[in-house]
């Protein structure tokens, strides 16, 4: 089968310059105006608890979308089928214990950030190892994953090596940083979305209809493609890997993580936070639709794919006319320099505010500030790049797989801190330094060991990387009952005031209520073929 870059034209390329020069040309007007008005909407996004119900859902369900999702979705649907969507449908568990267990915890004590949290619980040591702890996870999960994601998408359009791809996106997106051009993307990410969501939509239906419609696609795979648990001996996903593995990634993701938690905190009311994140739970449902379904479709129509990441952009340039592949390409390569910015971004900050100036130099001038933000932008970037290099020579597992091994390893340490920190009194500053500290050396070690020192392809004497998740959760949790246990000093021991915890209202109960049947009804739906 031809290569992507074979169906592309100069009118693609073309809608991809224009598209990335009116960002450019939106940051330097938007910068202008900002300026102008005095920078009015300055840290607007806590400011008053000002967020209604609907922007809280949208902003967690477009924070966990992306093109990385699109990209690998494609790619474990065109392999396995649907099983991949227990990573979107079984998540209605831990945004459900969001919304009834975290969420009134957190806007009960009042905090802006989830490390602020932990440092009222248990500590200004425990926050300064969480800072650290926030650093590790940006540049693994959103910084390398999302270059690693992007250049394999850059290498698929200009035909070139992984390496080079990332090089180039790094290149951009700092170009965008210079430029004014974060602030464009900023200020354009929804209208991006929508974009995303419309061309899966539009993808989903043109390949569904070449395809003979839904029975044809049906009768063309094989039924475990239209189950969502598989068998025991299953090599992809066993269902108890997924039973027991997964809710330690979607503790952390769904309950623990600022990026996807911090719109909750944003909320004008409890309840608004709560309803959001029942209307998330809703919109995750669509994703099986819009980004699972087309590798599906993609395996019925062309069955002869060498790499299954090239599922995604196989249906664009195969589907889809030529102009609206470079709209495609655009959307794609500036959301995806979005996240990376972002990322950039948020690393930078962390470690300016919360360690360098918090821990070592509380007088740092402005210019003093600046200057270490650059230059851990420029570091964060190399290390970015070095790191999405080494996730290329991992072997034997997809996109997919890739994403969902390295985030169950970085899992495991803040799921323990945060349950025990949010569900156990008794929980100390000894326990959760030692799980933030050594418990992640453990995890990521294991996940070094897993993907690289002895790859599972070559040594087939590891469990299924979302049970080595689930078995390193154990451990730790276990040790860190035994830790404070033992550890007898009241004062370790911070419990919050969270003020007077109002049970959910009847209107978010039915809502959630609602949600629940349906998750169970897809479950059995899709668990009879």
């Amino acid at each position: 089968m031809d290569n992507i870059n074979s169906f592309l034209n100069p009118l693609d390329f073309i809608i991809v310059g224009i598209y990335l020069v009116v960002l450019i040309g939106i940051g330097y007007w938007v910068s202008f105006v900002k300026k102008e008005e005095g920078g009015s909407d300055e840290n607007l996004f806590l400011a008053g608890h000002s967020l209604g119900w609907p922007s809280i859902g949208l902003t967690m369900w477009g924070t966990n979308v992306g093109p990385s999702m699109l990209i690998a979705s494609a790619s474990i649907g065109y392999t396995t089928g649907l099983v991949a969507g227990n990573f979107a449908w079984y998540a209605f568990v831990f945004i459900f214990l969001l919304a009834t267990v975290f969420a009134p915890r957190y806007l009960g004590a009042n905090v802006q950030t989830l490390p602020e949290f932990m440092g009222r619980r248990f500590g200004q040591s425990t926050r300064s190892i969480l800072a650290w702890y926030t650093l590790v996870t940006i540049l693994i999960s959103w910084l390398a994953l999302t270059l690693f994601a992007g250049g394999i998408l850059v290498g698929q359009i200009l035909a070139l090596p992984l390496w080079l791809s990332v090089i180039i996106l790094v290149v951009i997106a700092a170009f965008f940083t210079i430029a004014g051009g974060l602030k464009a993307i900023a200020y354009t990410n929804v209208f991006q979305m929508i974009l995303l969501i419309a061309v899966s939509l539009i993808l989903t239906v043109v390949g569904v209809v070449k395809a003979g419609g839904p029975m044809e696609i049906f009768h063309s795979t094989p039924g475990s493609y239209w189950n969502l648990f598989l068998p025991m001996d299953d090599k992809n996903y066993p269902w108890l890997a997924i039973v027991l593995g997964y809710p330690i990634m979607g503790v952390w993701f769904w309950c623990t993580d600022q990026s996807m938690v911090q719109s909750v905190l944003g909320a004008k009311s409890l309840k608004h936070g709560q309803l959001g994140a029942n209307f998330t739970g809703w919109l995750k449902i669509l994703d099986v639709a819009l980004f699972i379904i087309p590798g599906i479709t993609c395996f019925v129509l062309f069955p002869g794919l060498k790499n299954p990441d090239e599922a995604y952009m196989t249906m664009v340039t195969r589907l889809l006319p030529s102009g609206m592949i470079g709209m495609v390409m655009a959307v794609l390569i500036a959301a995806l320099v979005s996240t990376i910015d972002s990322a950039l971004n948020s690393l930078s900050t962390v470690f300016t505010m919360d360690i360098y100036v918090k821990n070592y130099k509380p007088q740092a001038t402005q210019k003093e500030i600046v200057s270490i933000g650059r230059i851990v932008t420029v570091l964060g970037a190399f290390i970015a790049v070095f790191l999405a290099v080494a996730i290329d020579s991992i072997k034997g597992l997809n996109l997919f797989d890739v994403f969902q091994a390295i985030l169950g390893f970085i899992a495991p340490p803040m799921s323990v801190v945060f349950l025990f920190g949010v569900l156990w009194k008794k929980a100390t500053r000894r326990a959760a330094n030692f799980t933030l500290s050594v418990g992640t050396l453990l995890s990521l070690g294991t996940g070094v060991t897993y993907l690289w020192i002895f790859p599972k392809d070559k040594y087939d004497f590891w469990p299924h990387f979302l049970l080595l998740s689930f078995f390193i959760f154990i451990v730790l949790a276990f040790l860190a009952f035994l830790i404070s246990y033992f550890d007898k000093k009241s004062e370790d021991q911070n419990v919050l005031d969270y003020g007077e915890l109002h049970t959910p209202s009847k209107k978010v109960w039915i809502l959630w209520g609602a949600l629940i049947i349906v998750m169970v009804g897809l479950y059995i739906l899709f668990n009879g073929h």
